[in-house]
């Protein structure tokens, strides 16, 4: 069954179940901060596979210890349960 794009008003319910994830041009948004390179690093590493086996892939950027990521589901048009689904995976790995 094919993801489907979530209203505004399910979209800010979704975001109360979420530490610190923004909307920002229309994608989930959040930057995660670590102590090294290797532990953000790390942090991308698992998520990669998390994101494999979901066949959900994020739109991140990594520099030295901060890694920036933003969720949509281009299927849908927008942000999708999916998105949340993946939000949550990568606030459990990060602590």
């Amino acid at each position: 069954m094919a993801a489907k794009k979530l209203s505004d008003a399910e979209i800010q319910k979704n975001l109360g179940q979420l530490n610190g994830w923004t909307v920002e041009d229309g994608k989930l948004h959040k930057e995660f901060q670590f102590d090294t390179f290797v532990t953000a690093f790390g942090f991308m590493a698992q998520l990669a596979l998390i994101a494999e086996s979901m066949n959900h892939h994020p739109e991140w950027f990594n520099v030295y210890n901060r890694v920036t990521i933003d969720l949509m589901t281009h299927d849908a048009g927008g942000i999708s349960e999916l998105d949340f689904q993946w939000a949550k995976h990568a606030d459990s790995i990060s602590g």
